[in-house]
């Protein structure tokens, strides 16, 4: 990292992910590229597709099944906060993902796995069927999801008092390109009544 760029002053980026979304994954790995080469820091929340979605019956039910999986993730995330503080949001949320989208793995052992190479006690791995987190669940899921509107799902940034969806993007940007869309980001965002920039999907996340 450059010294201009460590004595810079750094403005803050909140991020709001699901663990179990692929595409919110890739976002922010990039995300991490970008302060690298932009005077930003990144802080992280929890929201949640299960919550997003509750009574949502025009989903097909292979979805369902999977949001039924998806309490767990999130409702021990909220519980590792709650006992230890936000910074251990990120190390958490690495390692899931690692579990989940790098090794291709849903079965409930990656829970204390993760809890543990994060430097976590596998023992919050019991929040997953507790419906004690619910509530910080939900306030953390509404101050991500309420700015941007709920016809949207993860990745959700908020900076400089612009809330918006993606970037999505595969596979994430490193160094200067990561960058360079986040300065195009932003200048897009930025624009009053700019709402949306977006072709179909030709291939799925490529994790590198």
């Amino acid at each position: 990292m450059s010294k201009t760029l460590d004595s810079a002053e750094r403005k803050q980026v909140d991020f709001w992910f699901d663990p179990l979304c692929p595409w919110a994954w890739l976002t922010s790995r990039w995300m991490l590229e970008v302060e690298k080469v932009r005077p930003v820091k990144t802080e992280w929340h929890v929201m949640s597709l299960a919550v997003l979605n509750e009574n949502r019956e025009e989903l097909s039910d292979k979805y369902k099944e999977l949001l039924k999986k998806a309490w767990g993730p999130v409702r021990v995330l909220i519980a590792a906060e709650q006992e230890f503080g936000s910074e251990v949001l990120l190390p958490l949320y690495t390692e899931l993902g690692k579990k989940m989208h790098l090794e291709q793995r849903r079965d409930p052992e990656i829970l204390g796995e993760a809890l543990e190479a994060a430097g976590l006690p596998a023992r919050l791995a019991e929040a997953a069927e507790s419906t004690e987190f619910d509530e910080a669940l939900r306030k953390s899921h509404h101050e991500g999801m309420d700015p941007v509107g709920y016809d949207v799902g993860t990745p959700v940034i908020h900076f400089d008092g612009v809330a918006f969806f993606g970037p999505v993007v595969t596979p994430a940007p490193k160094g200067d390109a990561a960058g360079r869309l986040w300065d195009g980001v932003n200048l897009v965002a930025g624009i009053p009544g700019f709402y949306e920039l977006k072709r179909s999907r030709e291939q799925g996340p490529i994790f590198d």
